[in-house]
């Protein structure tokens, strides 16, 4: 639960509990001894079933107890966290949580679960930038090129991602706002259905998670026009942002962590964020994540807690000002 302690908790010097001695912070006994499962409430095959499976095994290793990574995609994310939502607050269920949670808790007012109420945040993992990408044989060279044609053709040209009520789906949203053009926002189950369907010519453009559409920049059968970041990424060093495209601020990034039902005990909550921490400071694992497009960015419980915060008045801000609804 977001209580209000884990707003106001913190010196403003960066403390976390992740990074507190584990005396300061006890441990549950017996904690954990028996399989824990990980919910993915999104599709296989994009960012958040590499960086659950990477973590996961981490975790398994650090506990000596296997760490089940299990796929529950649909209805917007709402059907995965929903069994994690309805599951004992022991801390062997654990919610792969993303932007899409709080999107949820401010657009859906007919949620299976109390909104962010029904989960207790544990840490922060990784973020990821978006990249907006079309296929090679698209007349569209560039960013200023696509949304010129969007301007000059407004609701004929389409951009699929992965949506309803996602981080992408924000990201279109705000892109078109910023940029005073209409697109047709084709959503899809997933990252990778996302990028298909662009290989496929099936829609004109995809904004996808930079893990999504990685390996397609670097064959050549995707053509990035920009990134959602504030500054360049080093991988793509030749691909300007949205922001120094002639829209400053503009920035979109999608944000992965970890929750737990409301309930589970702090001790509890606390080994969770440190083995969290742990598996994050790992070399070998930031160097997976770095080289699959994600950010490594811990956050502990109340940090986090405080991020989701912050996170929820900016698409609340958004959402009002758009008047996007759930349907």
């Amino acid at each position: 639960m977001l209580h209000r302690r884990n707003f106001l908790a913190g010196s403003g010097l960066g403390l976390t509990l992740g990074s507190l001695p584990w005396p300061a912070l006890g441990q549950e006994p017996g904690f954990p001894a028996r399989p824990l499962h990980f919910i993915v409430p999104l599709t296989p095959g994009g960012s958040a079933d590499l960086l659950a499976r990477l973590v996961g095994q981490h975790l398994s290793q650090r506990w000596s107890q296997p760490v089940v990574v299990e796929m529950k995609p649909g209805g917007g994310t709402v059907i995965g966290s929903n069994v994690v939502a309805k599951a004992p607050a022991d801390g062997y269920t654990l919610l792969f949580a993303a932007n899409s949670l709080v999107i949820n808790a401010k657009l859906r007012n007919n949620l299976p679960y109390d909104g962010l109420k029904a989960f207790e945040p544990v840490a922060c993992m990784a973020l990821s930038p978006q990249v907006l990408a079309v296929n090679p044989a698209s007349p569209h060279q560039t960013l200023d090129a696509f949304l010129a044609a969007a301007r000059a053709h407004p609701g004929t040209l389409s951009l699929g991602s992965l949506g309803p009520a996602t981080t992408q789906h924000m990201a279109v949203e705000a892109l078109q706002r910023e940029t005073d053009v209409h697109l047709i926002y084709v959503p899809y189950a997933g990252g990778a259905p996302a990028v298909n369907a662009v290989l496929g010519g099936h829609v004109d453009a995809v904004l996808a998670n930079l893990a999504e559409v990685s390996a397609h920049i670097e064959a050549g059968t995707l053509r990035p026009l920009a990134v959602t970041t504030q500054e360049r990424l080093p991988s793509l060093r030749q691909v300007p942002t949205v922001a120094e495209s002639g829209h400053p601020g503009f920035e979109a990034l999608a944000w992965f962590g970890v929750a737990v039902p409301t309930g589970t005990p702090s001790a509890v909550v606390e080994q969770l964020a440190a083995g969290v921490k742990s598996a994050l400071a790992d070399p070998l694992l930031r160097e997976q994540l770095v080289s699959h497009g994600l950010q490594p960015a811990y956050l502990g419980p109340r940090d986090f807690a405080r991020y989701i915060a912050r996170s929820y008045d900016s698409y609340s801000h958004l959402i009002d000002a758009a008047g996007i609804t759930a349907g």
